[in-house]
């Protein structure tokens, strides 16, 4: 069995006057969210065996405030593939990932993480694969987890959606501002 988490970073800062997209900083809204994910993340007593993640600075500062509500340091290793990545791409790495790691975290951006997870989640609960379908909002998580026994053999439609969780699903206040 492999389990397969992903997070996409938290609501970053569009006003910041940041020559690339990849120097976006998270805004408030988003490092309040990060950590309430880590919290979440620790209540429900996740562990990973390994974390990739994209360098980009919103997922950096995304992966330090999940730290703090997690209350335990979050070191992945930095792949920049992730950046910005397709749903192919994301499988492409996610079957690299050595078969000794049954829990794999992955942290990214969309759309490729939305797609990558639509992908993937052929199974699931009724209220989860409708609220995945619906969308997939900055911090939230979704968790599939696979009936194979190396990572080399996860297929498209291959897993089960376990768990989709955002923000708003833990403080209301974290949901999308009313424009």
């Amino acid at each position: 069995m492999k389990t397969l988490t992903l997070l996409r970073h938290a609501k970053s800062g569009w006003d910041d006057p940041v020559t690339r997209d990849f120097d976006r900083p998270l805004n408030d809204k988003g490092r309040k969210a990060a950590r309430v994910m880590g919290r979440q993340l620790r209540t429900l007593g996740e562990e990973f065996d390994r974390i990739l993640a994209s360098p980009a600075r919103r997922v950096v500062e995304t992966i330090a405030e999940v730290a703090v509500g997690y209350e335990a340091p979050i070191e992945p290793a930095w792949d920049k593939r992730l950046y910005l990545a397709s749903a192919a791409t994301l499988l492409e790495i996610a079957r690299e990932a050595p078969d000794d790691c049954n829990r794999l975290l992955m942290i990214g951006h969309n759309p490729g993480l939305e797609d990558f997870a639509l992908l993937l989640a052929g199974d699931g609960t009724p209220e989860l694969m409708s609220a995945l379908d619906e969308k997939y909002p900055t911090a939230t998580l979704a968790q599939i987890t696979f009936d194979v026994d190396r990572w080399a053999d996860v297929v498209r439609g291959g897993g089960t959606l376990t768990r989709f969780i955002r923000p708003r699903d833990l403080d209301p206040t974290l949901g999308p501002d009313d424009h």
